[in-house]
């Protein structure tokens, strides 16, 4: 061992060396002294076979600064929802579901770290993947927190709630810090409560969980307990998937094309508005792909999304996704018109809603505000067409962005 820690130094003949754990140093005959010897041993390279000391947070962002809320925004609650105090951030007890305190980022991949702390009765929940509007545990994910040390379960505390129970419930509710670490490699899934794993999944294994967002926010749930936070900090990962996209500006427009009528689409900054009679449709044609955006409209407005058409809207061959809130209609919102009427779903109007559509092979999937209303097996026109956006009715609106796409 010795030999080949100092094989590239050239130390005079009797001089052993003096690496703690090795040979005992012998200075007395010879002419070298302690600080000369000490001196070369300072540059020997360290061993493979040593370990050395790492930073554990090497490569890792500070969310938070321990004084102001920078790079946080509340959401759905008033202002005062969250607040720092004593290098902590902290939910206020008067604001409740669906306040929450949102990343000003968003993230795909990540080792996200942190602390919260618990005494007494609480509840609350860690986000990630959540939308930029809708539901955030059912569109994107939700780490729950709970301070019962009960049996693991579905909405038990370190649970991916309300889908997945933990290995084991370990949390320290008696006034304690609680350290949680969620890692997301998509489509795997590991989470550490108290530097213990908790969950190890393959996400895309998980019925109730592969059709989830697969990047968004992250934030901190308000459930009217005072909650504290601490020690927030994040790594980001490699992506793993790409999106085209096909609404984010006016400039965007370029990219589609009137298929049919005379509707009236315009680029309002990030918004796509659309109003009048006919059809808006891409310059791209898909078969099999992913569609998901944002979707806001007028009180009992009328359009829809087609797809595997000919490019003249209603007039040619193509499949429908209906978008009409009006629950007691006989093709309500995310049904496959003529085929298939959807659950209904829980959509409000002027409220923007998460919009996501899978189409492979003969399988058409709808998926609104975080549920799935819709799920058709039966697909025979196996043609590509493009996306198109249909404008029903005079007087009402249908508006759209983060419009995005992806080949499957």
């Amino acid at each position: 061992m010795a030999s080949r820690l100092l094989s590239w130094v050239s130390l005079p003949q009797g001089i052993e060396t003096g690496i703690v754990g090795l040979n005992r140093v012998s200075f007395a005959n010879h002419p070298m002294t302690r600080r000369q010897l000490l001196a070369t041993a300072t540059l020997l390279p360290v061993s493979r076979h040593l370990t050395a000391q790492t930073d554990p947070d090497a490569g890792f962002t500070r969310l938070f600064d321990g004084t102001t809320l920078q790079g946080w925004t509340v959401r759905e609650g008033p202002e005062s929802a969250f607040y720092v105090n004593d290098g902590a951030i902290v939910a206020h007890e008067s604001a409740g579901f669906p306040a929450w305190l949102r990343s000003d980022r968003q993230y795909e991949n990540f080792d996200f770290r942190g602390e919260y702390f618990l005494k007494g009765w609480m509840n609350s929940g860690i986000y990630f993947h959540a939308p930029e509007h809708g539901r955030s545990a059912w569109c994107g994910m939700k780490l729950n927190i709970f301070h019962q040390q009960t049996a693991p379960a579905p909405e038990s505390a370190g649970s991916i709630f309300p889908v997945l129970a933990p290995r084991k419930v370990n949390v320290k509710p008696n006034g304690e810090w609680n350290s949680f670490r969620i890692l997301m490699s998509w489509p795997r899934l590991q989470v550490w409560s108290n530097d213990e794993l908790v969950h190890d999944v393959d996400v895309e294994a998980v019925p109730e969980l592969r059709h989830r967002l697969r990047s968004g926010y992250l934030g901190l749930e308000s459930l009217s307990y005072p909650i504290r936070f601490r020690n927030l900090r994040i790594k980001e990962l490699p992506s793993t998937v790409s999106w085209t996209a096909l609404y984010e500006a006016p400039a965007d427009l370029s990219k589609w094309k009137i298929s049919e009528g005379k509707p009236q689409f315009s680029g309002l900054g990030n918004v796509l508005h659309s109003e009048g009679l006919g059809h808006l449709g891409t310059v791209e044609k898909y078969r099999d792909f992913e569609l998901q955006m944002y979707v806001r409209h007028s009180l009992h407005h009328n359009g829809g999304v087609l797809f595997r058409g000919e490019g003249t809207g209603n007039k040619g061959p193509h499949y429908e996704i209906q978008l009409h809130d009006v629950e007691g209609a006989h093709y309500p919102t995310g049904s496959l018109y003529t085929f298939q009427r959807a659950s209904y779903p829980r959509i409000e109007a002027l409220q923007w809603w998460l919009f996501q559509l899978r189409v492979k092979g003969t399988e058409c999937m709808v998926r609104i505000n975080g549920d799935t209303v819709l799920e058709y097996a039966r697909l025979e026109n196996m043609n590509e067409g493009p996306i198109e956006l249909q404008a029903h009715e005079n007087g009402k609106f249908t508006e759209y962005k983060h419009v995005q796409i992806r080949r499957i």
